[in-house]
């Protein structure tokens, strides 16, 4: 085999594995999306509801994110809700769909004064 033919086959394997490469980078580059819910609590929900809203999100590919609240300035709510979400699409066709409406009666008899709103964090 000759030399040049044999510079061109590992260019050409060069390329595309620099292809390949540079596609994973890009998919990774995509911007998460964080889903925030601030709310009263006026009851407990169940952990079957609790295990039901799960499962939704993660199927709907969210992260459901805990954690305690910790006033830093003014006044913090009492229960707030973070979900990472692989983009802001995938958040807002989770909230109209219906696995989300659904859970809706059951959300209402312990949550109150909920305000819910979409975080797109640019690149």
């Amino acid at each position: 085999m000759k030399t040049s033919f044999k510079i061109v086959i590992a260019a050409i394997a060069g390329a595309a594995i620099g292809a390949a490469a540079m596609q994973g980078w890009h998919a990774q580059s995509n911007p998460k999306a964080y889903s925030v819910a601030e709310s009263e609590l006026s009851g407990t929900a169940s952990p079957e509801f609790l295990a039901t809203a799960r499962k939704a999100i993660e199927a709907g590919h969210g992260r459901p994110l805990q954690g305690r609240v910790y006033t830093i300035e003014g006044a913090a709510p009492k229960n707030v809700a973070i979900v990472e979400w692989h983009s802001v699409n995938d958040a807002v066709a989770f909230y109209k769909s219906k696995a989300w409406t659904d859970m809706a009666a059951e959300r209402e008899k312990y949550q109150k004064n909920v305000r819910r709103y979409v975080l797109d964090v640019e690149k």
